[in-house]
């Protein structure tokens, strides 16, 4: 005995109501629901729909869906931070290394004139004013992509929205960045190390900001192939 196409809907409706929000891990969650169901079906084939499906998911435990809701978020996040170092690592290798040491010489001649607080800010500012501007830009992709497909994938959501979290944190280290230089700014190791911490935030916000949602189609395509986004 096999699920009708408006059982399988139902279950779709089913992990909704249950706070489960990405497509993905909804159809994952559908698949292992109807799979259930048509095993107890097999031994108890007078079990109505209504209870099979209440039987299979009371297996999930007495938090339901949240436990699985949480497996999948951590694997989306480590596949996205692998895209991150991936990423990243390029800007080590030639030809890119040549903009990384640039970059790096830029920061570190900066800094090592007296107006290292306030060439500090102004680097700062202008970092932030760019990651707002790219963050804003990315969320109304995301509303837009959301309103074609009417799905939400939990890949996307990431490149999309937690791109901005980036900025975020740098921005909370405001502070840090006016006050530490007036205290280290004549040691050398420190300037050494202050300019390619800001090498490195400026290269994983252009990656988070830049490059991955550049490629979303294709990651996203390359982890749900069965869809075909």
């Amino acid at each position: 005995m096999k699920l009708t196409e408006s059982q399988i809907q139902e279950l779709y409706a089913f992990t909704r109501q249950h706070f489960v929000e990405h497509y993905d891990l909804q159809t994952e969650l559908v698949d292992h629901l109807a799979n259930d169901i048509e095993k107890q079906w097999q031994v108890q084939p007078k079990l109505t729909f209504e209870d099979a499906k209440n039987k299979a998911f009371k297996k999930f435990g007495i938090f339901g869906f949240m436990d699985a809701i949480e497996q999948k978020g951590k694997a989306m996040n480590k596949r996205y931070m692998r895209y991150m170092w991936t990423e990243l690592k390029k800007w080590f290798e030639l030809p890119q290394i040549i903009t990384t040491i640039a970059l790096f010489l830029l920061f570190y001649i900066a800094f090592s004139t007296v107006y290292i607080a306030p060439l500090a800010l102004f680097f700062f500012g202008i970092i932030t004013v760019w990651c707002t501007y790219k963050g804003i830009q990315l969320n109304k992709q995301f509303r837009r992509r959301k309103e074609v497909s009417n799905k939400k994938w939990m890949l996307e959501e990431l490149i999309f929205k937690q791109a901005g979290s980036t900025m975020f944190v740098f921005m909370s280290q405001l502070f840090n960045v006016y006050k530490i230089p007036d205290n280290y700014g004549d040691n050398t190791y420190f300037l050494v190390l202050f300019s390619l911490a800001f090498t490195i935030i400026a290269l994983v916000n252009y990656i988070s900001l830049e490059v991955i949602p550049s490629k979303a189609e294709k990651l996203i395509n390359e982890t749900y192939p069965e869809f075909s986004l």
